[in-house]
């Protein structure tokens, strides 16, 4: 089998949908999804030996690019010893130190297995911790797709239009309340903790306004309630010590992902020794997992974190800066209005027919993302072998494996293929 349809045939007869997660289907694009072979930096190949250049990333997973020859090398090394062993290894103490010496306030965490696995159990110890029950979380704000925090979420649930999911009681989301991003809501003494992503990364880019992250930290300590940072995406990726640093607000817990994995699977959620107390076999919060703390992950995640600094972020953040401005530029030279929000290393993509103002809720996102012109524009670029994430409602991610002709590259094809959208209308 040679062909990209007729593996995603083939997928479909033995997966749901011939996808392992929805944000990977081509549903809110059309058309059959690449299959990807290899990564290799900046690209991908897929079955048909296409080479793209990548601003997916596995969804933010690759810091380093993919295959990055150090991380490769390291699991390599890692498996030869042994793949899981459901007992403490070194690894975990390594990746676990070196997370807590990176992030100011954060003094433990326990290893879990997925991003989603990481916010689920930081809600329970939230819960356990205070004697609450209420959580608030934010409209378009993506936590994973447990029960409860599917309600009102971005990704792949904005972009399949679903206000939640089907199989998700009325009971499982009865203690979650949900409140307009970038506006500090008033708490109550039943609310446990407001969960938030430090910046909205799940309805395309929103930057938290100034004061919103300092309102929310100090209307939690008002009512006495925690304040969680889901930093599954922005961890170890806005900076060296993640939003904390770079926004200078503490939270109460953090939730990790992505990059502490090294491109495999893994989650992390941390606070205080005293918060953390509360967690068995310390404590009555009961939390666990077979795979928990993986040491084929835990060594790629230590590989990752060992080769980059604070300096190293900084050249980051101003590649992805002047990246930004430039794509902006570019498409609205050719036709269409367009705006690339930033915020450090990360970037959106908003498109318009008419000029408009950067999105600071999920509203106001969702009238750009249903627009319809995310999709051609999408399609434009792939043929061009350029790889956007398949929904309007992700970010790109540039890797720090996206060299400047990587990124010259890009603008050229944006420019064609912003033509080619407009002079289809």
């Amino acid at each position: 089998m040679t062909t990209n349809a007729a593996w995603f045939d083939r997928a479909q007869h033995v997966i749901p949908g011939g996808v392992d997660s929805p944000v990977r289907s081509f549903r809110s694009v059309g058309g059959v999804p690449y299959t990807v072979i290899s990564g290799s930096g900046a690209y991908v190949t897929d079955v048909e030996g296409r080479r793209y250049l990548d601003f997916v990333q596995s969804y933010g997973a690759s810091l380093l690019g993919h295959a990055s020859p150090l991380v490769v090398e390291t699991i390599q090394k890692s498996a030869a010893l042994g793949t899981t062993f459901g007992a403490p290894t070194p690894g975990e103490v390594l990746l676990a130190e070196a997370m807590v010496q990176r992030v100011a306030g954060l003094e433990q965490v326990r290893l879990v297995s997925s991003g989603t696995e990481a916010v689920m159990s930081a809600v329970r110890l939230a819960r356990g911790a205070t004697g609450r029950s209420k959580i608030l979380k934010f409209d378009g704000c993506y936590h994973g797709h447990s029960d409860a925090l599917l309600v009102a979420g971005g990704s792949g649930v904005a972009q399949l239009g679903l206000p939640g999911s089907a199989g998700v009681t009325d009971g499982s989301v009865a203690d979650t309340l949900v409140a307009p991003y970038n506006v500090v809501p008033t708490l109550d003494d039943s609310v446990a903790a407001v969960l938030v992503e430090p910046v909205a990364a799940n309805m395309n880019l929103v930057a938290p306004v100034a004061g919103f992250l300092e309102g929310l930290r100090a209307e939690c300590d008002r009512v006495g309630a925690l304040l969680i940072f889901d930093e599954v995406i922005t961890g170890f990726r806005l900076a060296s010590g993640g939003a904390e640093e770079y926004f200078g607000v503490t939270p109460d817990l953090w939730c990790f992902g992505k990059v502490i994995g090294g491109g495999l699977p893994v989650g992390a959620f941390g606070g205080s020794r005293a918060l953390l107390s509360h967690l068995a076999p310390s404590g009555p919060v009961y939390q666990a997992g077979t795979l928990s703390g993986n040491p084929l992950a835990t060594a790629a995640g230590l590989s990752v974190l060992s080769q980059v600094n604070g300096s190293d972020y900084r050249t980051l953040a101003s590649t992805v800066a002047g990246f930004a401005a430039s794509l902006e530029d570019v498409i609205n030279a050719n036709g269409l209005s367009a705006q690339v929000p930033v915020v450090g290393t990360l970037t959106g993509l908003y498109l318009s027919h008419e000029p408009f103002a950067a999105p600071q809720n999920f509203t106001e996102a969702k009238v750009l993302c249903d627009n319809g012109l995310y999709q051609e524009f999408f399609h434009a670029m792939l043929r061009r072998g350029v790889a956007l994430a398949p929904g309007a409602y992700e970010i790109m991610f540039v890797s720090f494996a996206h060299g400047p002709a990587d990124l010259a590259g890009a603008l050229s094809a944006a420019g064609e293929a912003t033509r080619e959208v407009v002079a289809a209308r």
